[in-house]
């Protein structure tokens, strides 16, 4: 078949050439998004008496027919058609002959392709950010039934001080909220619409771009051809938003692998999101957990590509921008993985929580406190420190928590200790002395449960009134 584009070549090109270039492979998932530009476009044009209404009907019905054909199986893509919109082009002048050649009026390859992508994005963000908003819900509930389940809280992985599972969870809470607020943003973002860019000059066309806007539901326009085609701006900020995702997925990964381990025995994954060993019987692996932080370095990876592959491009479009729609496709497709089933994985594990306590009264966590305590008798907490890593060091020495010890043992390393120490050593009166906003007390993290579920709603509305392409063009066919 040859090309749409071949009238001044002499001859075909090779087949080499036709798979190297051909992104037909990849793009075949755009459709929905080139089909839903096109109709649009094609209604502009006959409402600019561009074309006649006769033929914007007829290629708008067969817009509707493709659509319908390829989501059925029954429509196969050809390589040498090169991308999404050769390929339902030629299939729509294939349909219905001469009118089919009229939908690329007064538009081109270059404007086409960077409205597709800003519609993909869309839907890309709306469902990652239905995900994250999940798994938020899961741990804001584990956090719920874990609000006085008392853990060492760790700097440079060593027990610190303590502070509650709840409390530990509510930190990863606080960072998926901040992802989903910046997917937010970056839609909006990415909201303008590009199509009437054409090449690189826009056309002479009278189009009516306003038109295509609205029926898109774009916010706005771009204002400058060269950038409306060449623009990946949007691209790299959400590849960025990802990479934190996949950051936070990777950090929490980590501590999961950490609290399963037979050292920590903190938590205890379900049958069904672990594996086993194919030597060792006694084996329960973490997979989900590694896998998550395995697939971490893809996405961070494909930042990084996209940004190389951008760095040295002139304007305005050039075959390199060819290369932003796997690393794209693939992030996307690497987290409605990943966050769904981490958000399985946390809502099904068994907390271990008299581990999470031995492991806290081993650790020595009260130190910090019992060091407040001698400063608020009146001490230099330099001098305190040093009381308190005395009372440590002999205690580890001797195999001893910090509780083991009498008031005559306190009073042997300062006089200032009275018997009000050992209301000062019990965990949860320690835990619950941090009642400031952010702090682990007790009431302070069910305060941030219940804001929390302020919040998701909040947003969960908010995610849902976001304009969802596949949703419109959808709606389009169910009238159809």
């Amino acid at each position: 078949m040859p090309k749409l584009w071949n009238g001044r070549f002499e001859k075909d090109t090779s087949e080499m050439m036709d798979v190297f270039n051909a992104s037909i492979a990849f793009e075949q998932r755009l459709f929905p998004y080139d089909i839903l530009g096109s109709i649009a476009h094609v209604r502009m044009l006959s409402k600019q008496a561009i074309i006649s209404s006769d033929d914007a009907e007829l290629i708008e019905t067969e817009l509707k027919t493709i659509y319908k054909g390829i989501e059925a199986g029954d429509i196969d893509f050809k390589l040498s058609l090169e991308d999404i919109h050769m390929n339902i082009e030629s299939i729509l002048i294939d349909h219905i002959g001469e009118a089919g050649k009229r939908l690329h009026t007064g538009r081109s390859r270059n404007d086409q392709i960077a409205l597709d992508m800003k519609l993909y994005a869309k839907d890309a963000l709306i469902g990652v950010q239905k995900h994250l908003l999940s798994l938020i819900a899961a741990l804001n509930t584990l956090a719920f039934d874990h609000v006085e389940t008392i853990m060492p809280g760790c700097t440079h992985l060593q027990n610190a001080q303590p502070i509650t599972f709840g409390h530990h969870l509510l930190a990863y809470v606080e960072k998926f909220k901040r992802d989903v607020i910046k997917l937010t943003d970056a839609y909006h973002h990415l909201d303008a619409m590009p199509l009437g860019s054409s090449a690189l000059a826009s056309t002479s066309y009278p189009i009516d771009r306003n038109a295509v806007k609205e029926t898109l539901g774009f916010e706005s326009l771009t204002y400058n051809s060269l950038d409306g085609v060449s623009d990946r701006d949007y691209l790299v900020e959400i590849a960025s938003i990802y990479s934190l995702i996949a950051i936070h997925l990777s950090n929490l990964s980590e501590e999961i692998i950490i609290w399963n381990s037979s050292a920590y025995h903190f938590i205890t994954l379900d049958d069904a999101y672990s594996t086993g060993s194919s030597i060792m019987p006694q084996k329960k692996n973490p997979d989900v957990a590694e896998l998550c932080r395995g697939k971490s370095g893809r996405i961070i990876g494909a930042l990084q590509s996209l940004l190389v592959t951008l760095k040295g491009l002139p304007l305005a479009y050039n075959k390199d921008l060819q290369e932003d729609k796997e690393m794209f496709f693939g992030s996307t497709d690497q987290l409605d993985l990943m966050i769904p089933m981490m958000e399985k994985l946390v809502s099904t594990m068994t907390v271990n929580q008299d581990a999470m306590l031995e492991a806290t009264l081993k650790g020595f966590t009260e130190a910090t406190e019992i060091a407040d305590y001698l400063v608020k008798k009146g001490l230099a907490f330099r001098e305190c420190h040093h009381i308190v890593g005395s009372i440590v060091k002999d205690c580890e020495k001797a195999r001893l928590p910090l509780t083991a010890l009498s008031l005559e043992d306190y009073k042997g390393y300062s006089d200032q200790f009275e018997a009000d120490i050992f209301e000062v050593l019990d965990l949860k009166n320690i835990i619950n002395s941090k009642a400031h906003v952010g702090g682990p007390a007790f009431e302070t993290v069910k305060a941030q449960i219940k804001a929390n579920e302020l919040w998701l709603s909040d947003n969960q509305e908010i995610v849902s009134s976001l304009y969802s392409p596949l949703n419109a063009i959808q709606q389009m066919l169910s009238a159809y």
